[in-house]
């Protein structure tokens, strides 16, 4: 007579590989006092289903006020302000007039003021007076690389502001980060240079 083994339950399965489909949702432990705080959630939705999602913090009120603001604006708003802030480059620049003050007054460059070196934005505004009578060579002679860059400058708002305002598809200026570092680099060079005492950087001071 054979022996028969009898089963008294179910066969036993083998546990549910990780990450597999019957692998039940990882859960973190609940914190001291029972849940967790308000806006938490600690049922693994965090990045991975491991760590809790913290809730985006609410904006303040100014915050929410500008963009309202900017949200009911007209299109052409924010164009037409920063048109007004070139304008009062402009004018203060012609109403000012850099280039008839006395020899001997006191400089408005706080570096210059304190240290007599030209700083890297020197003769910008007298550069600007220059351009607006048209006398790039005098322009040109107080800060170069103003003159150089004021067309792209030019160019580059007169695309946004009428893309914003009006639609405008005008062909898109294309500058690569490697052209913006070689301008960067030519403006600390010539920085350095227009502040050297020995002749020809001496033309360049201003």
């Amino acid at each position: 007579m054979s022996d028969v083994t009898s089963v008294d339950g179910p066969a036993p399965q083998p546990p549910p590989q990780a990450g597999g489909v019957d692998a039940p949702p990882q859960e973190l432990p609940v914190p001291p006092g029972g849940a967790w705080p308000a806006g938490v959630a600690g049922d693994g939705s965090g990045p991975g289903g491991q760590a809790p999602h913290y809730p985006v913090p609410e904006p303040d009120r100014l915050t929410r006020f500008v963009v309202r603001l900017y949200e009911r604006s007209p299109r052409w708003a924010v164009p037409l302000a920063a048109l007004g802030c070139v304008a009062a480059g402009i004018g203060y620049a012609l109403l000012s007039d850099p280039t008839r003050s006395a020899p001997d007054a006191a400089p408005t460059c706080l570096l210059k003021l304190t240290t007599g070196l030209d700083c890297p934005g020197c003769g910008g505004t007298r550069a600007l007076w220059y351009v607006l009578h048209a006398d790039l060579p005098a322009a040109a002679r107080h800060h170069f690389l103003f003159v150089f860059a004021l067309p792209f400058l030019a160019y580059l708002f007169v695309a946004w502001a009428g893309r914003q305002a009006f639609g405008w598809r005008l062909p898109e200026l294309r500058i690569s980060s490697r052209a913006i570092g070689v301008f960067l680099a030519a403006w600390l060079a010539f920085s350095v240079l227009r502040n050297l005492p020995w002749a020809p950087f001496t033309s360049l001071y201003v």
